[in-house]
């Protein structure tokens, strides 16, 4: 059953939570994805199959949350994910995907006592900045910085709206560029046939994150979307042992 929440700044979200015992796993889906993709959904059938705590959630302008997604920024979304986190009542496990690795980064700088652990998929920390920005030529800046926003091809869909704000935005919430803390138990998952985050970006945040028990996992010929049978069983096991890990305390 979809519910809606109200956050602090007005936005309206909405999420579909399944009873369970245990951390809730609470998934962070990607950049112009929703809670409606293929692991949202297989996490969810994990969670009523072992009879764990879940929960699935739209940031604002995605999915059957309410705004418009190009009004919207990294800033904005992080805001939308600790609301969440927030009615949970307890430290859950973050389950991030894509842009939901760089926003779990943020969840765990920002409210460490909120979260028990983390798996990531493919992440995607200051893509805003290292992926867009960097990858343009002066032309594309250029256009931007005239225009407010630049539309680009995408193999999803309907080409990616990218504004100004949401480069601007993106470079106050940056992860690699300042220390990053994990206190936790940290699985990464990654894909070698990646054509949206490099496995060298993997080894950039492995590199960088500090805490005890962080691990990376390179899956070959893996894509981005890391939907494949084997793939959901790999975020499987990575969820498995990370509450494994808990303190049963």
């Amino acid at each position: 059953m979809v519910e809606t929440i109200r956050t602090a700044a007005g936005r309206t979200l909405a999420l579909v939570r399944t009873e369970g015992s245990g951390p809730p796993v609470l998934f962070l889906s990607g950049f112009r994805s929703d809670m409606q993709g293929a692991k949202a959904l297989h996490l969810e059938a994990w969670a009523r199959r072992t009879g764990r705590a879940f929960v699935r959630f739209d940031y604002s302008g995605h999915g059957l949350s309410g705004g418009a997604f190009e009004e919207g920024a990294i800033g904005d979304w992080a805001e939308d994910a600790r609301a969440v986190l927030e009615t949970l009542g307890r430290p859950a496990l973050l389950v991030g995907s894509s842009m939901g690795g760089w926003i779990s980064c943020l969840l765990l700088r920002e409210r460490p006592e909120l979260v028990a652990g983390l798996v990531t998929i493919a992440a995607a920390p200051d893509f805003t900045e290292d992926g867009f920005w960097r990858s343009w030529d002066a032309a594309r800046r250029a256009e931007l910085e005239r225009e407010g926003i630049v539309r680009l091809p995408s193999e999803y869909g309907e080409p990616v709206p990218i504004t100004l704000r949401l480069i601007e935005d993106g470079r106050r919430h940056l992860v690699l560029r300042s220390p990053l803390r994990f206190g936790v138990a940290v699985r990464m998952l990654q894909g070698t046939a990646d054509p949206d985050v490099s496995v060298e970006t993997a080894l950039r945040l492995l590199a960088h994150a500090e805490g005890n028990d962080i691990r990376l996992t390179l899956v070959k010929d893996a894509d981005h979307r890391f939907s494949t049978p084997d793939c959901l069983a790999a975020i499987e096991a990575a969820v498995d042992e990370v509450i494994a890990r808990l303190d049963p305390a």
